[in-house]
């Protein structure tokens, strides 16, 4: 049994308004536990530990140990994970995979792919930018624009400011120059909030223009993520890597971005990749796990997920794995004011204690 134990940023803390503002003050409101990490996934730990320690107290001999583990940097390439795996700490027959499913069993999940693109300043820029900074008298413009934060393998359920900025961008001219260009917390959120400052004195060669041709490269790209769906997720086409991409799709993708940097003389690298992940609906383990959420009135039926986990490291190693916690995912994990029923907690200890008796003991 596996939770991550790192959350994402929590972003502005004014937005956490039934908290007090303060994301990391657990506040309990309507039956409702509110705070960082409540649904994704730290409570869903809690849930683990409990249901081991109901089992451990009643001394039992194990057929197939327990183990519950914590790792770090799910939302940052999964360190923790990959050091779990190349130091051979467990070597598990099933794994159960905390994610926020709303108590649903998910056997499947998109892969996922991190890129980094480096657009240089011109020497004119650079040499621009510093006397800029020397001059008496200088002036500037400065604008901040405001999204609403989602996970980002649901960019539709939120409001990138990032975009915002770019769209922005794409209607002044291109000579202008760009003095601080900022905005989000990380690649796998949706950013709320972005800052630009401009100084509308032409240079020659600005990075503006290449920042348009590379923001038009890829919502081409986008627009083709759409002529590949797969209706077992929600959207139905790559936000992040569906089973469905074959691997020359996906290195025609990323050649397309890698020959789109090279022409604006900017680099390109990816910085993660990870496999998608599908576990077998007929094995035991499924059928098993389908059968205690039968007999506690659960549905009991399989989803998949839009983004990435743990799952898609641990079932390389011909590892059964399957995804399941309380919280509701969309337009709740990785937002403001995040939060779990306190009833569904309940739930999910019973659910983990029934497994550890059906298949360990």
């Amino acid at each position: 049994m596996q939770n991550h134990l790192d959350t994402v940023d929590p972003g502005p803390f004014h937005l956490w308004s039934v908290t007090g503002n303060n994301p990391f003050d657990a506040t309990i409101v309507d039956n409702k536990i509110y705070g960082l990490g409540s649904a994704d996934v730290k409570l869903d730990f809690l849930c683990k530990a409990r249901a081991m320690a109901s089992i451990s107290s009643k001394n039992p001999s194990f057929k197939l140990a327990p183990v519950l583990v914590g790792t770090y940097g799910e939302e940052t390439g999964m360190m923790g994970c990959l050091k779990l795996i190349r130091k051979n700490k467990v070597n598990p027959k099933y794994a159960l995979i905390g994610e926020p499913t709303n108590l649903s069993l998910a056997n499947a999940a998109k892969g996922f792919v991190s890129v980094e693109i480096i657009i240089p300043f011109s020497r004119d820029e650079i040499q621009y930018r510093s006397e800029h900074n020397l001059r008496e008298s200088t002036s500037t413009q400065s604008k901040v624009f405001h999204g609403t934060s989602a996970h980002s393998a649901h960019p539709h359920l939120g409001d990138s400011a990032i975009l915002k900025m770019l769209s922005y961008l794409d209607m002044i001219p291109e000579s202008v120059a760009i003095m601080e260009i900022d905005g989000g917390n990380g690649y796998n959120t949706v950013p709320s909030h972005a800052f630009l400052e401009l100084d509308f004195t032409p240079v020659s060669n600005p990075v503006n223009s290449k920042i348009k041709n590379i923001f038009s490269a890829i919502k081409s790209l986008e627009s083709e993520f759409k002529n590949h769906t797969d209706n077992g997720y929600s959207p139905n086409h790559p936000t992040l890597i569906l089973p469905s991409i074959t691997q020359d799709t996906f290195d025609k993708w990323m050649d397309f971005l890698r020959q789109s940097c090279v022409k604006n003389e900017c680099q390109f690298r990816i910085t993660d990749y990870k496999k998608p992940f599908s576990s077998s609906e007929t094995s035991i383990f499924t059928k098993g796990c389908r059968d205690i959420l039968s007999e506690m009135n659960l549905p009991n039926g399989l989803t998949s997920l839009s983004s990435t986990n743990e799952s898609s490291l641990i079932s390389r190693l011909n590892v059964e794995c399957l995804c399941f916690g309380p919280g509701l995912r969309e337009n709740n994990i990785h937002t403001p004011n995040e939060n779990v029923l306190v009833d569904d907690l309940e739930r999910a200890t019973q659910f983990y204690t029934k497994v550890i008796e059906r298949f360990c003991l």
